[in-house]
């Protein structure tokens, strides 16, 4: 199996190359504020094409792969990144002492995505309780000629949703009860600590 280089992949962005066009941008972009004559120039397509290809490669990660909801946490951090790069500081040190517009951009995408997950979050609770809170019999069209069809599929929806809420709450559980281990943990490590300085003098 022939294994490709780094630079062949689809949504390889050369660090380098793109810190350098993004700082030219800001540059250019910052001289034209500042002569309020001349209009702000849009951000290249080389620049945007590179977001687009952060935000891709960064959907393929194990965290966010399996969304159903991907292109849409895709084209808001394109989106965020775009409104984002005239907060851009060009003189932010680095360890290399050069930009890294690259991991600036990743983070902003990070962010954005943690957001649109939040957002697609609270639209399915609204969804959820919606279809808790009403009669799932009145969505179905019964007739009168007694069809069992429609209550097996009244019957299924409604054991859905049910498994649904049992595993939501079995999850909050989880994690309450972590909460409480580690706020357990910190108070027991304090007072072994106390008992060992104790123990000493």
């Amino acid at each position: 199996m022939k294994m490709t280089k780094a630079s062949e992949k689809p949504h390889y962005v050369n660090n380098k190359e793109f810190s350098l066009a993004v700082v030219d941008y800001c540059q250019t972009a910052e001289k034209a504020r500042k002569q309020k004559s001349k209009k702000v120039p849009i951000v290249p397509d080389y620049i945007a094409e590179c977001f687009l290809k952060i935000a891709e490669g960064l959907s393929h990660k194990s965290n966010f792969i399996r969304y159903t909801y991907r292109e849409e946490m895709v084209m808001d951090a394109v989106e965020n990144c775009l409104k984002a790069i005239k907060n851009y500081d060009i003189k932010t040190a680095t360890r290399t002492g050069t930009p890294n517009a690259f991991a600036y951009f990743t983070q902003i995408s990070w962010y954005a995505f943690l957001r649109r997950i939040e957002k697609e979050k609270k639209q399915q609770d609204i969804k959820l309780k919606y279809m808790a809170n009403i009669q799932i019999d009145e969505l179905v069209d019964t007739d009168d000629d007694g069809d069992d069809t429609n209550q097996a599929f009244v019957d299924t929806l409604r054991n859905r949703i049910d498994n649904v809420r049992g595993q939501d709450k079995y999850w909050k559980d989880v994690v309450t009860e972590e909460k409480k281990k580690r706020k357990r943990r910190a108070v027991n490590v304090d007072s072994d600590l106390k008992d060992f300085l104790d123990d000493k003098e």
